[in-house]
């Protein structure tokens, strides 16, 4: 039954998307971010910082928290003030006015190991002792939040999002591609990563899908199609008319370059993201690949496959340029 949502960070990619598809359900958005929410994803809207208490917000059955900073690199103060502080804040506004319904949107960068290929990661995989980066540190300490608060709470996982409207995945590697500075990683042992990813469409699909069902707990959230990684992209940038990378560049060798990239921007670009960062490279040089059981049991099967949403994604992106 249509409901009040409350969605955060209806100003970016994920919570954008979601608040267009709820209201296309019939379902009242109250979009709460800090600057102008994506068009025609809102009925109402409220500028808010939730890196502060949270005073008055209009009445809500459930929340979708997406409001994140996602960038792969940026102060460990601001992950924790954006990441941790505003979860904290939201999860009293949620408990003080009877929300009924919280859905958390996590990151599948949770699970990530260093330099390890990672096949079929489950819901209930271990955790590694330490986080890849400190945006994967402060999503952990937010779901633990979220867990030990007295919600009716579900945590969702995906795993590479990307469609229209992407501000996060793809325009970095397209950007590189179109200045012919998007490397090839190669590893000393020859293996080509794979890598699991998610529609938007089908983010939005779970997402609504968790606020009608009573599920509880985590959940991985894929296309369920792995790919090769670099024939996928090869595949993107011909489409794109780009330029497949050209240059092999050996894992240790990003890796150097990486941290001395992320070294300048630490002490003396003031955290300025770096032309490329040692989570980046691990992205492009290990598999990550998700087992999403428990999503086709509880929510069903994506109803976007991974061609048709590169295909939509493609489509996009040419009506930019």
């Amino acid at each position: 039954m249509p409901g009040r949502i409350l969605v955060t960070g209806v100003s970016g990619f994920v919570g954008g998307a979601l608040g267009v598809h709820l209201r296309q359900l019939g379902h009242h958005v109250i979009g709460v971010s800090r600057t102008d929410p994506r068009e025609g994803a809102i009925d109402e809207h409220v500028r808010c910082d939730l890196r502060e208490p949270i005073g008055t917000l209009p009445a809500a059955d459930a929340v979708v928290h997406c409001a994140a900073l996602a960038s792969p690199w940026a102060a460990p103060r601001d992950y924790q003030a954006s990441n941790v502080d505003a979860t904290a804040h939201m999860l009293d506004w949620a408990a003080r006015n009877g929300v009924e319904r919280y859905v958390f949107i996590s990151s599948s960068s949770v699970h990530y190991i260093a330099g390890a290929d990672q096949e079929g990661i489950r819901e209930d995989s271990p955790l590694p002792a330490r986080a890849i980066n400190e945006y994967a540190a402060t999503k952990r300490a937010a779901e633990q939040l979220v867990r030990q608060s007295k919600l009716n709470w579900v945590i969702l996982r995906p795993r590479a999002v990307f469609g229209p409207g992407d501000t996060v995945l793809f325009p970095r590697i397209l950007r590189a591609a179109e200045l012919g500075k998007l490397p090839r990683i190669v590893r000393a042992d020859g293996v080509s990563p794979r890598a699991d990813l998610i529609y938007i469409d089908n983010l939005s699909h779970y997402i609504e899908r968790a606020l009608a069902s009573d599920v509880g707990g985590e959940f991985n959230l894929t296309n369920n199609e792995p790919v090769e990684l670099y024939p996928f992209l090869d595949a993107m940038l011909d489409k794109l008319g780009l330029p497949r990378p050209r240059k092999n560049v050996g894992v240790a060798t990003a890796m150097l370059f990486a941290r001395g990239a992320e070294l300048v921007s630490e002490y003396l670009l003031g955290f300025r993201e770096p032309p490329v960062t040692r989570f980046g490279v691990e992205v492009m040089a290990y598999s990550k690949t998700f087992d999403v059981s428990r999503m086709l049991a509880a929510l069903g099967p994506p109803p976007v496959s991974l061609a048709e949403g590169v295909e939509q994604f493609i489509a996009w992106q040419q009506r930019q340029s």
